[in-house]
């Protein structure tokens, strides 16, 4: 895919990564993605041979991930953008749960979970999301109690990524619920402990290959030192690390605004409507063209964004603004190019009609557009 404008954020070790990612995209998950689709998850397998290729935890040092840095993680997010493989839940374990281990787990749970999760073997999923509290992480009623050298964990999660996969999720949880928000811990659950199951998988109108589940906690004994960090310290936590999460999603949005802006100017040169190609009526010209000039801005933004983040500068109005802008215009611009495609667009066999719904959710993970105003509001 040929870039919209010069890009200076990356280096050449990143393009190599994205060479060799883009090279086991091709062979190991375009063939099959479909096909994942209509099972609705994507097999243990694929994870593993993701981690044998290096793919996993690239932004963390060795032995714990790839020795990269968020650039390596951001040339993968493009390639599963640019494929339309939204079933991989790659990012959410490599780029957001990792990171949370590592940032704040003792080097004995780095030394135990971050290797595994590097080669693919503990497929990891955050569990925030409550049938009554979504962005509100203050009001989540899942419980810690400590009793001895455990935590007796009690609550029901829902919408969680990963969630049939998951052989490691870090829940969030109330060690002291008294306290509100300053009471709030992140707890590590591995797969197998008592109490700890797995409902159904959710039926969801985009990202059909992702398995979304429900996690019910029913007395499960964790033991305490699946404490991440300190106790009560989990709210602090979850603020820091959510400025990257709304990167990734930022990044990806715009790599699909770009690929699928490509795919749809391929199609309007061979598609033919009265007699010429449907590119040639001004109308179709005037779309894309102006479909180009908001992506590159959004490319300028996102790449800087990059770079701030790379430098550990990024703050948390600048990634609001830059998720709610990219996810904005990706489904302004995604529900154009299938439009552009006509009844084409709607049927199943090409890839456009599939992005459009997968592109709904990005207005909502993450943190909600209503969420992301609130955010910058506060600096006005």
């Amino acid at each position: 895919m040929q870039d919209l404008t010069e890009r200076s954020v990356y280096r050449e070790d990143h393009e190599q990564f994205r060479e060799q990612a883009r090279r086991f995209f091709e062979r190991e998950i375009v063939p099959h993605h479909a096909e994942w689709e209509r099972q609705g998850i994507v097999p243990k397998e694929v994870w593993r041979q993701a981690g044998r290729e290096g793919l996993l935890n690239p932004m963390l040092p060795e032995p714990y991930g790839g020795g990269g840095d968020f650039g390596h993680a951001a040339v993968l997010l493009e390639e599963i953008a640019r494929t339309g493989a939204s079933g991989l839940g790659f990012p959410l374990h490599s780029d957001i749960v990792a990171p949370y281990i590592h940032a704040y787990g003792s080097k004995a749970q780095k030394d135990r979970w971050l290797p595994r999760m590097a080669a693919g073997e503990l497929i990891g999923a955050i569990a925030m999301t409550e049938p009554g509290a979504g962005s509100d992480l203050k009001s989540v009623r899942t419980t810690a109690r400590r009793e001895g050298d455990h935590y007796v964990l009690n609550g029901q999660k829902t919408f969680i990524t990963n969630g049939i996969n998951s052989e490691l999720v870090i829940v969030v949880a109330k060690t002291a619920p008294e306290m509100g928000a300053k009471g709030v811990s992140l707890i590590v659950v591995e797969d197998g402990m008592p109490g700890f199951s797995k409902g159904r998988k959710l039926e969801k109108i985009g990202l059909m290959a992702q398995d979304t589940s429900e996690l019910f906690f029913d007395n499960v004994r964790v033991p305490a030192d699946h404490l991440l960090g300190e106790e009560n310290a989990g709210f602090k936590y979850l603020m820091h690390e959510l400025a990257q999460e709304r990167l990734v999603v930022a990044v990806r949005a715009a790599a699909s605004i770009e690929a699928f802006l490509h795919k749809t100017i391929a199609y309007t040169r061979e598609r033919k409507a009265f007699g010429q190609p449907v590119f040639d009526f001004q109308n179709t010209r005037f779309k894309l063209a102006e479909a180009k000039a908001q992506a590159t801005m959004l490319r300028v933004f996102v790449d800087d964004c990059i770079a701030l983040h790379l430098r550990r500068a990024l703050a948390p109005d600048r990634a609001a603004m830059v998720k709610l802008n990219a996810t904005a215009l990706q489904n302004r611009l995604l529900d154009e190019f299938l439009q552009l495609h006509g009844g084409y667009g709607y049927m199943t066999e090409y890839q456009i009609g599939r992005a459009w719904t997968d592109a709904r959710i990005g207005r909502i993970y993450g943190g909600s557009d209503e969420i992301m105003k609130e955010i910058i509001a506060r600096t006005l």
